[in-house]
């Protein structure tokens, strides 16, 4: 590595790629976390990336290339976010089943993220703290927090970092990290451990996926909870109540002429289930339309969230048309 580092210092662009591709990942994970967003956190980690590249020559080996990378990296989101609202989902501004809004098209709302962020811990417990820390009533809860506050809980509780070295990180006293993570830890809840998918989870999601691709609103009802809830930024109306729902998605986007309007993909985002909804064109393909997380509780939808952005579809993977 020495010998890599020294041409990296010398203006090898290689070597500068090859020292820090091993983190690439995990630092676009901590920008994610840190921003709330999908698109900012990559836009966020090139930034980093080229900051630690142009400085490469400040970093003296005290500390890990990781903890110098997380420093640099921390310091672009903490610079970002200070110019930036928090990103939230539509619950978060307004009471359930308000009179129909239309989308608000700013950057605020909370996006989601593709396992590749958060599926390759090195062990079991290291793997649920990951999936557990990207769900996205914990990601709102964290936009709500100062962005100091926020950096530390997640350099602490989410990476590993002990205070002296977050402390170390932040340019802060030891005392004043300690400090800062108790406050984030008495705002925020534990976040609820997602459950595997197991037999009757893939029922559903096949249950679901038929829904969707027949127009079966009354199928579809079936599925939910009683006091279930449908979100679908950038719309900033959301609903509560399958009886609520079962009409409204009727009315929006599944009458009975729908059918075959749609085929639905299954993935995963943030730890839950991911539907990949395509709608169909008239040259007869189908185009990317919505993202659908569902979080399963006892058997049934407790809630879902429908990111109305294609534009995200590329970030997983998915096909641009079908």
């Amino acid at each position: 590595m020495v010998a890599t580092l020294e041409a990296a210092r010398a203006g090898d662009e290689g070597a500068f790629r090859k020292l820090v591709e091993p983190f690439r990942r995990e630092l676009t994970a901590h920008c994610y976390r840190m921003s709330g967003s999908l698109h900012d956190a990559e836009d966020l980690a090139q930034e980093s990336l080229l900051r630690a590249w142009r400085g490469l020559g400040n970093f003296e080996g005290r500390a890990s290339l990781r903890t110098w990378l997380y420093r640099v990296t921390t310091r672009v989101c903490l610079d970002s976010l200070d110019k930036k609202s928090p990103r939230l989902m539509p619950m978060d501004y307004e009471a359930a089943n308000q009179p129909f809004q239309p989308p608000r098209l700013e950057a605020i709302w909370l996006e989601p993220c593709p396992p590749e962020l958060y599926a390759d811990a090195l062990s079991p417990d290291a793997a649920v703290t990951a999936r557990e820390s990207v769900a996205l009533a914990f990601l709102a809860a964290l936009q709500r927090l100062p962005a100091r506050q926020r950096a530390v809980i997640i350099l602490r509780d989410v990476v590993g970092y002990e205070a002296s070295e977050v402390a170390e990180l932040l340019e802060m006293s030891v005392a004043a990290a300690n400090s800062a993570l108790q406050r984030a830890r008495e705002t925020l809840s534990k976040p609820a451990e997602t459950p595997k998918p197991d037999a009757g989870t893939r029922a559903l999601l096949e249950r679901y996926v038929r829904a969707w691709e027949r127009a079966d609103v009354e199928l579809l009802v079936q599925l939910l909870h009683e006091d279930a809830t449908l979100a679908m930024p950038p719309i900033p109306t959301w609903l509560q109540g399958a009886a609520i729902i079962g009409p409204s998605v009727r009315g929006m986007v599944l009458p009975p002429e729908a059918n075959g309007k749609f085929k639905l993909v299954v993935a995963e985002a943030n730890g839950l289930p991911m539907l990949a909804a395509y709608e169909k064109r008239d040259d007869g393909s189908f185009a990317p339309a919505s993202m659908h997380l569902l979080d399963i509780r006892d058997g049934r939808i407790a809630s879902i969230e429908a990111f109305m952005d294609p534009t995200l579809f590329a970030s997983f993977g998915l096909a641009a048309k079908l």
